[in-house]
């Protein structure tokens, strides 16, 4: 069962224990900050622009839905909220980063955070191909305001 408990801070930030031992966190609203850097982007596959179809279903399990796509051996897997299969795969394998087929959004394993595919280049094209998959045309673009890294808080809000 999920527990939550609320943050020590000024702040409002909800941490909420999953069954499996996973925290999420994020606003009480359920607005969570994409990151705009991971370290483990090595991992991915050099080919990201040939990949499964959205509707491919888990390969172990055949479920339709709440499907993700490794992005290191592009294997197609549930996830944690049907069969857990694509969680067991990062278990068992070490591959870290995987797109949801629900919502476009890359998840990376060993940093427990959502990742800003738009903003972070090495993950465009894994963005961009199923986007056109799932919809059948190209994304929008979005306005990103400049990055800065050093001496400053990264950021990459559209300025809203």
């Amino acid at each position: 069962m999920a527990q939550q408990s609320s943050s020590s801070s000024s702040s409002s930030v909800m941490m909420v224990e999953l069954d499996d031992g996973f925290l999420l966190d994020g606003s009480e609203s359920g607005w969570v900050e994409a990151r705009i850097h991971c370290d483990h982007l090595a991992s991915l596959s050099s080919d990201l622009l040939h990949i499964p179809t959205p509707d491919t279903p888990c390969h172990r399990c055949q479920h339709p839905n709440e499907n993700w796509l490794c992005l290191c051996c592009k294997d197609v897997l549930c996830s944690r909220f049907v069969n857990k299969h694509m969680l067991e795969h990062y278990q068992h394998t070490n591959h870290n980063l995987a797109l949801s087929y629900s919502d476009l959004s890359v998840w990376c394993f060993s940093c427990d955070a959502y990742l800003d595919a738009q903003v972070m280049q090495p993950l465009r094209a894994a963005y961009e191909t199923a986007y056109i998959l799932k919809f059948g045309s190209a994304p929008p673009f979005r306005a990103i305001e400049p990055v800065q890294t050093e001496g400053t808080e990264a950021n990459a809000s559209t300025g809203n």
